[in-house]
């Protein structure tokens, strides 16, 4: 299987799993950030399925500051959580594939001839590592919600 071949199977994978995570959140906040997860994952194949064809395109997105603002919306209206140990798991889990997806895009960025190719595993490598910091903060969330919510400095997702 070539890089690309992987790579296309790695970001459907984890868009699978990011769905199937929102189908077991009661929190529609945490709902909304895993589908736009989902649908991050989405992007890559589809940045990946152009390079595969020569196309080398890619726009940043803003999931820090979407998530910035569930998370507001949540505090805003007052919405209680509770959280079930398992989840967590899934949450690391989730962490586990991000964190491979970055090592697998700074490896082949490292090892691409091609300069646009390679800018374009570094942006998919950084990408990957917000998803991580993303979810790291999801962790903290779901261990202490009230003591997250109230912070008003919102120092959880500054731009990482």
């Amino acid at each position: 299987m070539n890089i690309f071949e992987y790579a296309l199977q790695m970001e459907k994978d984890g868009e699978n799993f990011y769905r199937e995570l929102t189908t077991k959140m009661s929190n529609k906040g945490l709902r909304n950030i895993f589908t736009m997860l989902a649908n991050e994952e989405v992007k890559h194949y589809n940045i990946i399925q152009g390079m595969k064809q020569g196309r080398f395109s890619f726009a940043e997105t803003k999931i820090l500051d979407n998530a910035k603002n569930v998370f507001q919306d949540m505090k805003e209206k007052g919405e209680e959580f509770t959280s079930q140990g398992d989840e967590i798991e899934l949450y690391r889990k989730a962490q586990d594939i991000e964190k491979r997806s970055q090592n697998f895009y700074e490896d082949n960025a490292s090892k691409a001839q091609e300069n646009e190719q390679k800018e374009i595993f570094k942006k998919l490598a950084s990408e990957e590592a917000r998803h991580y910091f993303l979810l790291d903060n999801i962790i903290e969330f779901v261990s202490r919600p009230r003591l997250w919510l109230e912070n008003a400095e919102w120092y959880h997702l500054e731009e990482y």
